[in-house]
């Protein structure tokens, strides 16, 4: 019996797309011009951590909407060497982003963020399941 010569394609886009789903549950591929992040997931909270060196607190864009938190930041170099003329100038503007998916709700009225030392803090407080339960009676 031959082998359909397409056999060995489609096997290879099967495992490079479960590499790919596998890659996202597992937190995100990293792509060139994301940010890197941590996500930890503590009983109360998701606390997200990301690296922005170089950026003002101006600088940054945070977002959450549908359960997921985006994160932009842009910054532009303007100001001129005093001193001599560029030989090189690569660095007059520099964009990152991310997009974070939450796993569950979170309360969207409580999130804070803090930025220290090139690094972001975000805190998402998870919605509390169990304040909003109520007991159902059956007839």
């Amino acid at each position: 019996m031959r082998r359909n010569p397409f056999d060995n394609i489609e096997e290879m886009l099967d495992r490079v797309s479960r590499q790919v789903e596998e890659g996202m549950t597992a937190g995100g591929l990293q792509v060139p011009g994301s940010v890197p992040v941590d996500v930890a997931d503590t009983d109360e909270q998701y606390v997200v951590t990301a690296d922005l060196p170089g950026y003002e607190t101006d600088d940054i864009e945070l977002t959450l909407s549908d359960g997921t938190l985006r994160l932009e930041a842009n910054r532009t170099d303007e100001e001129e060497y005093p001193e001599g003329r560029y030989l090189r100038r690569e660095r007059t503007e520099t964009s990152a982003s991310r997009r974070i998916r939450l796993p569950e709700p979170v309360d969207e009225e409580s999130v804070d963020a803090g930025f220290e030392n090139g690094v972001l803090t975000v805190r998402l407080p998870k919605v509390s399941s169990g304040e909003d339960s109520r007991r159902i009676d059956i007839e």
